[in-house]
């Protein structure tokens, strides 16, 4: 996954995220350039998920809203 993937409508693909998992907020959500890995990090520690999992969710959430 690269930057470009997460980036399309970060917007839409937040709200799924948090359908998803109920306790991340939008401060966790937060996307800023050049931070992938830590944000990342921030959904691993708030869901107790893999990184590939969450990595793996991020995809379809964007693949499924048409972001990228």
């Amino acid at each position: 996954m690269n930057t470009l993937e997460i980036k399309g409508d970060w917007n839409i693909t937040k709200g799924k995220l948090k359908q998803k998992w109920a306790s991340l907020t939008d401060d966790d959500l937060q996307y800023v350039e050049g931070k992938h890995d830590e944000l990342l990090g921030r959904i691993q520690k708030r869901t107790g998920e893999t990184r590939e999992m969450v990595e793996k969710a991020i995809k379809e959430s964007s693949a499924s809203c048409g972001c990228n």
